[in-house]
C-alpha cells in the first residue's frame, strides 16, 4: 500500500480542519505560562499581562468598523498612492482611519536615527546573508510555527501564496533598506499597512467556518505573542545564525541591527513592554515563546511545499538544492517534520561549500567597498520581488473575506 504522508492527507478536503484542530489541542501546542519580565524590555516596565491574550487595541476597532461598514475596498484603493514615510496621506480617507494612521505612523520616542543608519551599513555588508536567512531560515521556519501557519492557510492569503509571500517579501525588503525609517524610506508605510492587515485578519478569521474551534471557541489570531514569535524567527534567528557562522560583527552593528527590529516591532503594534532591550533578553524570550512551539502541522507542511515551489520557479531540477539549503539553515528535526526530502549530494555540497563561500566573501569585505556588495545584493533582492510580483506594483492591503477554496 502506498504510504500516505501528511501532505497527501491535506488533499482529502474536509479532514484538514479536524486535523488542524487536533494539532492545536496537543500538549506540544499548549500555551505555556508567561514568565518573561518586562524589566528586560525597551519600556523597562509593564503590566505582566500574557501577550497571548493581548492584540491591538488601537488598530482593531478602527479596522473592524471599517470592515463592518464595507469601507475597506475604497481605503485600500486610496492608500495605494501612499508609498513613502514623509508623504501626506491621500485625501478622502474616513476621519477615523486618517486619525489612526497619523498616530500609528509616528516613530517611538526612543528611536535612534544614528543606530538606524548603522543598521543600514550592516545591511550593506551582510544583506545577502540576511536575505537568504529571511527566505530559507525564517521564512521556512514560519511554516513550523503552528499559529502562524494556520492563520496564513485559512486567511485569504492562503489561497494565493504567491501574492502572500510577495507582500511578506516586501516587508523584509523594506526593513533592510538603507533609508528604511528615513523620510524618503517606506518602512513606516509598510509597517502601518501590515498592522492594518493583521487587524483585518483578526476580525475575519473567527468568522470562517474552517477556522478550528478550540475548547468551545474560535481563537483570535495574531496576538502580541504571535507577532513576537515571528519577530524572533527573523531577528533572533538571524543573530543566532550569523553568530554560529562566526562572522566578525562589531558590537555597534549588532546593537544597530537589534534596534531596527525593535523599532519595527513597535511600528507593527507590539507594546514596548514585550520588545526585548538586548540580545540577551531576546534570547531569553525566544527560549520561551519560539523554541518550544516549533512543530509541523498539516497546514504548515502544505505551505512549506508551496513556498519551495515558488522559490524554485516551479522547476523540479531546482528543488533539491533548495531542500538542502533549507535543511542546512533549519536542521534535520524541523525539515524532516515538514517532509522536506533529504538530498544526499546537495546536503553534502551545501554543508561543505557554504563555509568556503562565507570565508571568501568575508575576506573580500576587507578589500571591497560595502557599496559594491550592496549594489549586487539589491539587484538580487529587487529581482526576487519583481519575479514574485510578476512585474506589478506590490500593494499591502486589508482583506475583506477569508479563504473559501481548499484542496479537494
Amino acid at each position: 500500500m502506498e504510504k500516505i504522508s501528511r501532505r497527501r492527507m491535506l488533499l482529502k478536503g474536509g479532514t484538514l480542519g479536524a486535523v488542524g484542530a487536533l494539532s492545536m489541542a496537543t500538549p506540544a501546542a499548549a500555551k505555556s505560562l508567561w514568565t518573561w519580565k518586562a524589566a528586560g524590555s525597551v519600556a523597562g516596565t509593564g503590566t505582566g499581562t500574557d501577550p497571548k491574550q493581548v492584540w491591538d487595541d488601537e488598530t482593531d476597532p478602527v479596522v473592524a468598523a471599517l470592515l463592518d461598514r464595507g469601507g475597506v475596498p475604497e481605503v485600500n484603493q486610496l492608500l495605494r498612492s501612499w508609498t513613502y514615510n514623509s508623504q501626506a496621506l491621500p485625501a478622502g480617507l474616513p476621519p477615523d482611519v486618517r486619525d489612526y494612521i497619523q498616530s500609528a505612523r509616528q516613530l517611538p520616542s526612543w528611536a535612534d536615527q544614528a543606530k538606524l543608519k548603522t543598521a543600514g551599513d550592516f545591511y550593506k555588508k551582510r544583506g545577502l546573508y540576511l536575505g537568504l536567512m529571511y527566505a530559507f531560515n525564517s521564512g521556512m521556519m514560519s511554516t513550523a510555527i503552528p499559529n502562524e501557519a494556520r492563520a496564513v492557510y485559512y486567511s485569504k492569503g492562503g489561497a494565493d501564496m504567491r501574492d502572500r509571500i510577495t507582500k511578506t517579501g516586501k516587508l523584509g525588503h523594506d526593513v533592510g533598506d538603507l533609508n528604511a525609517y528615513q523620510p524618503s524610506g517606506d518602512m513606516i508605510v509598510t509597517a502601518v499597512k501590515t498592522r492594518m492587515t493583521h487587524a483585518a485578519v483578526r476580525h475575519l478569521l473567527p468568522q470562517s467556518p474552517q477556522w478550528p474551534v478550540i475548547n468551545g471557541w474560535k481563537p483570535i489570531p495574531i496576538s502580541q505573542a504571535d507577532i513576537m514569535v515571528t519577530w524572533h524567527s527573523l531577528a533572533t534567528t538571524a543573530h543566532r545564525t550569523l553568530t554560529k557562522w562566526k562572522l566578525k560583527v562589531s558590537a555597534a552593528e549588532w546593537d544597530a541591527y537589534l534596534h531596527v527590529w525593535q523599532v519595527t516591532a513597535h511600528m507593527l503594534g507590539v507594546k514596548d513592554e514585550y520588545i526585548p532591550n538586548s540580545w540577551d533578553q531576546a534570547e531569553s524570550q525566544a527560549t520561551q515563546v519560539l523554541d518550544p512551539i516549533l512543530q509541523a502541522t498539516p497546514e504548515g507542511i502544505a505551505l512549506a511545499d508551496i513556498l519551495l515551489g515558488l522559490a524554485s520557479f516551479e522547476q523540479p531540477l531546482l528543488r533539491p538544492p533548495l531542500h538542502a539549503l533549507t535543511r542546512y539553515m533549519l536542521g534535520n528535526t524541523i525539515t524532516d517534520s515538514l517532509e522536506i526530502p533529504r538530498e544526499p549530494f546537495w546536503d553534502w555540497a551545501v554543508k561543505t561549500y557554504w563555509p568556503v563561500f562565507l570565508a571568501i566573501r568575508e575576506g573580500a569585505i576587507l578589500f571591497v567597498p560595502p557599496d559594491v556588495f550592496w549594489a549586487f545584493d539589491e539587484i538580487i533582492r529587487s529581482g526576487v520581488l519583481f519575479y514574485l510580483g510578476e512585474g506589478q506594483n506590490i500593494y499591502i492591503e486589508m482583506p475583506t473575506a477569508n479563504r473559501t477554496t481548499f484542496p479537494s
